[in-house]
């Protein structure tokens, strides 16, 4: 029969396997493809450095544009183009999963499709999400439409990895919770974003947290975070959010790294604790009114 302390070093094993350093970056990217992929570069290797083996980038991380065409010049061919292949390189160089956010053709011949692209530690593209929900705000000076050079995809996307079940969001989608129900439970939940200042400041993390809570997942959230050259402000604050609801790192402003662990034994426990997912009884469909 083992003896305890045995059992309590297989523990330790087991638990150890089951932990994975993840990152989320933070940039304040330009109008400048390359000037962006090189800040991209950087922060990457911080983050692999630091043992992370999944970073995820922030919305649109190669171009934030003067004005919002700009992403339609520089959009790219499904499996062509140096955004791309700047992240095929940098996962194989650093052997991570690596995923980002950027603009590739759409059918539209003036608009693009905010793809969120996954790279495994081969190089190689494992999943594309394109972005469902598009932005619309009109509050005093502000104003934005992303319909007007976005086109919306319509595909829940969760891809399976060795860090677990990943779900696939861009930014405005985090306001619709439908959308992460439809993943079926996925471990994890990778957000790229550049969520507005206006708005950041009172529902970013509040939603964020919720995300987690209510799928008892972990999120991980990279935001686009400081002033553009632009003069567009975004509000940052990326975090990685554990499925008990717990922010274990965070990042308020400017360029940089967030870090922490994603434990699939402590995830596994906490649903076994709360079976709320299990629990569900309300489809999420519409229903017509008598």
């Amino acid at each position: 029969m083992p003896s305890p302390d045995l059992d309590s070093t297989q523990s330790r094993i087991a638990a150890q396997q089951s932990a994975y350093r993840v990152a989320a970056i933070q940039m304040a990217s330009g109008p400048r493809v390359e000037g962006n992929l090189n800040e991209a570069r950087r922060l990457i290797a911080d983050a692999a450095a630091k043992g992370a083996k999944l970073v995820l980038l922030p919305e649109f991380f190669a171009i934030m544009g003067m004005d919002e065409t700009d992403k339609v010049k520089v959009r790219e061919t499904p499996g062509q183009g140096p955004i791309q292949q700047f992240m095929r390189e940098q996962a194989r160089q650093h052997k991570i999963w690596l995923m980002g956010s950027l603009p590739l053709v759409a059918e539209a011949p003036d608009k693009v499709r905010n793809s969120l692209l996954v790279f495994d530690e081969s190089g190689m593209q494992v999943a594309r999400y394109d972005k469902i929900h598009l932005f619309n705000l009109t509050l005093g000076n502000e104003s934005y439409n992303e319909a007007q050079t976005i086109e919306a995809g319509d595909q829940v996307v969760v891809v399976d990895s060795p860090f677990g079940r990943i779900g696939l969001a861009v930014c405005y989608d985090l306001r619709f919770p439908e959308l992460f129900r439809a993943m079926q439970n996925a471990d994890i939940i990778v957000l790229p974003s550049a969520f507005t200042a206006t708005t950041g400041k009172v529902h970013w993390e509040p939603l964020v947290r919720a995300r987690a809570i209510e799928n008892l997942a972990y999120v991980i959230a990279a935001a686009q975070g400081g002033y553009h050259v632009s003069g567009r402000e975004t509000h940052g604050h990326s975090m990685i959010v554990d499925p008990w609801g717990r922010i274990l790192d965070e990042l308020p402003r400017g360029s940089g790294v967030v870090l922490a662990e994603v434990n699939a034994s402590y995830q596994k426990s906490l649903r076994a604790s709360l079976p709320a997912l299990s629990h569900r009884t309300l489809a999420c469909s519409h229903s017509e009114q008598a």
